[in-house]
């Protein structure tokens, strides 16, 4: 039986200053993210409807995008999944160096961010999204390790025969899935192949963007079988898990955005 290592949350210490690997993890995926986006930007890649794309772009993009993640990603944990605690514990909220975070919410926060600094250097939201969709699974599949490196996010109770099933002394001696490195490889590297190669070549607008939503919504779906269920703001459900209910809409409207895109072209 496999047990997870326990590993110190923090990586390096420096006087006072704790460096966390959870923040570590966030530092790759906007590297990764930075990294492709040259290299798009390069190949001519950046997008599929012809829009030109300069590194100065990105550079002002991924800082608009970090701004989203944290501020997004923070407000949807305290909103979407642990309102009751974060209330009791207002300055709480922005302890975000000790990890909780919502993807869903940091989403909401990216789309947002980019919203705004589409208007500021005139592109269409559909481009902006097209381009950085291919982008940000990466970036995902290096938050959920932090999630296993921190030991949070476990999954559900396993079949001891499983060849990998681990237990978690932090929460009880029995085995369970570690869904974290699940969703790092659905989520993570799985969808990062998918949009990677289905960007390669010339797409309508915004069927890159829909791909995303729809690849997401369904590998979050899957993966969440295998964890166990956040609490959230429709209580604990075994059945629908609140992950569940906010990839759901994802799907929908990516599956519409599809639709429309490949009509329109």
């Amino acid at each position: 039986m496999l047990i997870h290592p326990q590993f110190d949350p923090v990586a390096l210490s420096l006087g006072p200053l704790s460096i966390r690997w959870y923040g570590l993890m966030y530092l790759v995926a906007f590297i990764a993210f930075y990294l492709l986006g040259r290299h798009r930007i390069r190949q001519g890649k950046a997008a599929s409807d012809g829009t030109p794309w300069s590194e100065e772009e990105l550079d002002d993009l991924l800082f608009w995008g970090v701004l989203g993640v944290v501020l997004g990603g923070r407000l949807g944990q305290v909103l979407f999944y642990e309102p009751a605690y974060y209330f009791s514990h207002p300055l709480e909220i922005v302890a975000v160096w000790k990890g909780g975070m919502s993807f869903h919410g940091g989403f909401l926060g990216v789309l947002i961010a980019c919203a705004a600094w589409g208007r500021k250097h005139g592109k269409s939201f559909f481009t902006i999204t097209d381009f950085i969709a291919p982008l940000v699974p990466l970036g995902l599949a290096a938050g959920r390790i932090g999630n296993f490196i921190n030991g949070e996010l476990w999954g559900r109770v396993a079949d001891p025969s499983l060849p990998w099933a681990m237990i978690f002394p932090q929460v009880d001696a029995q085995p369970r899935h570690p869904s974290q490195l699940y969703q790092a490889g659905l989520e993570g590297l799985t969808l990062f192949l998918i949009l990677w190669f289905y960007s390669a070549k010339p797409r309508p607008r915004a069927a890159i963007s829909g791909a995303f939503l729809i690849g997401y919504g369904i590998f979050r779906s899957m993966a969440e079988y295998f964890r166990e269920p956040d609490a959230g703001i429709f209580g604990q459900s075994y059945v629908v898990s609140m992950g569940q209910w906010l990839s759901l809409p994802m799907v929908l409207i990516g599956l519409a955005m599809m639709v429309v895109a490949y009509r329109r072209r």
